[in-house]
């Protein structure tokens, strides 16, 4: 594979610098793309995927662009919204969840602590699973093996939460940033992905 992509480089004429670069361009354009997508607050794990799938055609160097982002976005997205929803619903119950700790809640430290834990647990298997997702592809069955890949893969699954924190920090600094580092997080997710199947 990296001699493959060493080949298509220098036929197209260009450094490792100027590939690398035009990547991480991309990544930056797909985070803006992947937030529009996200809009409708529910249909985030499709954009993900989307966008996913975007940063592996251009890894690859497959043609792909906007056209191809909405085509992938419109399949995910006939499922993937109850995914979306779930997510939210998840949410909502850590953060009732960590509103009870506050108040007193007997034994609340480490019923809180569990609570955000498992939180991040599965955005990351939600990220894992967004990576993988292919057309056709069941997101029960995706988020299932992913779960299994976010525990048997504890460095990858790092990585991403990396990723996630990298994210919090930039809106936590600028809120435009956030959007663009989103295409970094999901091409993280499909690094993670790839590293584990090679594995």
């Amino acid at each position: 594979m990296t001699e493959a992509r060493a080949e298509a480089r220098a036929e197209r004429g260009e450094s490792r610098f100027a590939e690398g670069f035009a990547l991480f361009a991309e990544c930056l354009l797909t985070g803006v793309w992947i937030a529009v997508a996200s809009l409708p607050l529910v249909t985030y794990p499709a954009a993900f995927a989307a966008g996913a799938r975007h940063l592996g055609r251009r890894i690859a160097h497959e043609r792909g662009g906007w056209r191809e982002f909405t085509a992938d976005f419109r399949v995910a997205v006939r499922r993937g919204w109850l995914v979306g929803l779930a997510g939210w619903a998840a949410l909502a119950a850590v953060w009732v969840d960590v509103q009870a700790v506050r108040n007193g809640l007997p034994g609340g430290p480490f019923v809180g602590a569990v609570g955000v834990s498992a939180l991040i647990g599965a955005a990351v298997a939600g990220l894992r699973a967004a990576a993988a997702w292919r057309p056709g592809a069941s997101w029960r069955s995706l988020l299932a093996q992913a779960g299994r890949r976010t525990v048997l893969d504890p460095a990858g699954s790092f990585l991403i939460l990396g990723g996630l924190a990298v994210v919090v920090c930039s809106a936590w600094f600028s809120a435009p940033l956030a959007v663009a580092v989103l295409g970094a997080v999901a091409a993280a997710a499909v690094a993670v992905e790839e590293r584990y199947r090679r594995r």
